[in-house]
């Protein structure tokens, strides 16, 4: 884990028989620190010696959700350390001046939609919005940037004879396959790592992570916390399908560590856990004391919910909550691997339920 001594630099000057100490403070930038991953990795940040932070924000209103967050953990003295910068990632200009010094860069910024009508909006803001993030770190000449990605972006199982090999787990060496369907969202953000990876081919070091669900508190109105809101106020349906799953200590501890670590040019999975959705749902709503999903939803069922999602859509002019790509998702057996990050930092992962049961209280709450 990062101390107060990684984020700073000594050493000595010897000018006209004196001995100056010198003293550099590493600039760390963040992007998007109103989300998730941004607003828990400044806190681990600063909890742990970062002097010189910096953030992105795109809307004033957005930082209320950070500040509740540190107060949540009651840290909110650690709040006001924050330098922030109104900065969209689009934004050319007002990046220029967020990258003013900086040394390393999370970039932890991006749109999450699986609506298809956000197609274009997807790939501007993920594509094009990482690729100006890595040339600002090419210009500044930034030290280290670690990018923040997705399971949704690891490569495809090969069907045999019409079924995945389910016993085979994705990993980072998965080839991704352009034949098979894919999310507009897990395009977007296998573009953005195209980027990176063309940083990295133009002399930036750099270090991918692909975490599973992040499970976290504060924002519960996105990622995760839509999960355990749907579950509290009572959720009948399950799917047959699993997916991998991760603690929101354990993404920013994880990143953290990397950046202070040696190993760039490299992306590892982080998922702590692989867990059908009856597993994972039966066992949060018991913690909420509400009543469990006891109703299968097969194949046709959520094919007709997600035509049906679609009408309702196009009539009132809403976000869709289903496509065909996520009923796919909602389906699939797959599980994935994280032997890499596990074998490369001698890393353990915090148990998954454990891990719900230390949460719970900010749901009820």
């Amino acid at each position: 884990m990062a101390t107060k001594e990684n984020w700073i630099t000594f050493f000595l000057e010897k000018n006209q028989n004196q001995v100056k100490l010198i003293i550099f403070v590493t600039m760390i930038l963040v992007t998007g620190g109103t989300g998730l991953v941004g607003a828990h990795l400044l806190l681990h940040l600063l909890e742990n010696g970062a002097e010189k932070v910096r953030s992105t924000y795109r809307d004033a209103k957005n930082l209320t959700k950070t500040k509740r967050l540190f107060e949540l953990y009651k840290k909110e003295v650690l709040f006001d350390k924050i330098e922030w910068i109104l900065a969209d990632i689009l934004d050319v200009p007002a990046l220029e001046l967020a990258f003013q010094d900086v040394d390393y860069v999370y970039h932890c910024a991006a749109l999450i939609s699986f609506d298809p009508d956000d197609e274009e909006k997807l790939r501007k803001v993920n594509i094009e919005g990482t690729a100006n993030i890595v040339n600002f770190c090419i210009d500044k000449k930034v030290k280290k940037l670690c990018h923040v990605s997705s399971i949704a972006a690891l490569g495809d199982l090969i069907p045999v004879e019409g079924k995945l090999p389910i016993h085979n787990p994705i990993n980072e060496q998965t080839e991704w396959n352009p034949e098979v369907a894919h999310s507009d969202y897990a395009i977007s953000k296998y573009g953005a790592e195209m980027e990176v990876w063309r940083g990295f081919q133009e002399g930036l070091s750099v270090v991918i992570v692909n975490p599973g669900i992040i499970l976290g508190p504060g924002f519960w109105n996105q990622g995760s916390g839509i999960l355990f809101r749907t579950v509290k106020k009572g959720l009948s349906f399950y799917t047959n399908g699993s997916a991998g799953y991760v603690a929101i200590t354990d993404v920013v501890t994880i990143m953290s560590r990397l950046m202070n670590s040696e190993c760039i040019g490299e992306k590892y999975i982080l998922v702590a856990e692989n867990h059908n959705y009856k597993d994972i749902l039966h066992y949060i709503a018991g913690k909420m004391g509400v009543k469990k999903p006891t109703l299968l939803a097969g194949a046709g069922l959520l094919n007709l919910g997600y035509r049906l999602d679609w009408i309702l859509s196009t009539i009132f002019q809403t976000k869709r909550k289903l496509s065909k790509t996520s009923v796919d998702s909602l389906m699939s057996p797959t599980v994935f691997s994280s032997n890499k990050i596990i074998e490369e930092l001698n890393y353990s992962f915090e148990d998954i339920k454990n891990y719900i049961d230390r949460i719970i209280p900010f749901y009820k709450d």
